[in-house]
């Protein structure tokens, strides 16, 4: 049942639920599954036949180039559904792992769209889910992109913050974060010392610091301003305190 719990939180961060809504996300049958670090969820080019929810670590999608390189695509904390698109999808274009220790659960396709035939409305929070997945993507590229390397750094921050925020693991302003400075590279498209330079520009301004897995924010009005961060991208209907 943890699982359904986590599915309903979700989907209601965006999404109006009816009663008849909920008791069809308690009828579906989740699988538990530990991972380790580094371990995949999925592999780029699966043909997957289900969707998995995060119900303890973190886990991260990512494009694996050629050379073996990886670009982080995104990072998923408990909570958080980073394959619903999965169900839209006959084969994947990513891949999907974890970054230390994780557990999820996972529910077969087959059964979440017998679900969807039953309630329209849950159909749609599920399509709703996949289409704010595409703007993160948007604002990803824009960040990389167009922003400076700190305003980069701080936006992905402020981003995970606030996500975590509203999902109940942000204590006392900070936010257990696994991920390692490589992986940070990785996913904002810089070499490992200009990530070290980036975190010492950070730190001297008195709004963040990341160290040791763990995210510190220390002046949100400021982080937000030097990532110039607008959470409206992430449509969530009700805001984080």
């Amino acid at each position: 049942m943890e699982a359904n719990r986590t599915v309903i939180t979700k989907l209601k961060e965006h999404s109006q639920l009816s009663n008849d809504d909920v008791a069809e996300i308690k009828t579906l049958s989740f699988a538990p599954r530990e991972l380790v670090d580094h371990e995949d969820l999925i592999r780029q080019g699966d043909e997957p036949d289900r969707s998995v929810v995060v119900l303890s670590g973190w886990v991260a999608r990512y494009h694996l180039l050629p050379s073996g390189a990886r670009q982080y695509l995104s990072f998923h904390m408990p909570g958080d559904w980073p394959d619903a698109q999965a169900l839209f999808l006959d084969r994947m274009d990513h891949a999907v792992c974890a970054i230390g220790p994780a557990a999820v659960a996972s529910v077969l396709h087959k059964e979440l769209i017998r679900a969807m035939s039953r309630r329209p409305a849950l159909g749609f929070a599920i399509w709703r889910e996949t289409l704010i997945d595409a703007s993160i993507f948007r604002e990803a590229v824009t960040n990389n992109s167009a922003r400076s390397k700190p305003a980069r750094m701080a936006h992905l921050f402020c981003e995970l913050f606030y996500r975590a925020r509203a999902l109940g693991h942000v204590r006392d302003d900070q936010l257990p974060l696994p991920v390692s400075l490589v992986q940070l590279g990785e996913a904002l498209g810089m070499a490992i010392a200009t990530v070290n330079r980036t975190l010492v520009d950070l730190r001297a301004s008195r709004a963040v610091d990341f160290r040791s897995g763990m995210l510190t924010v220390h002046d949100w009005t400021r982080l937000c301003a030097i990532g110039e961060f607008d959470p409206g991208y992430l449509h969530l209907k009700k805001q984080p305190r």
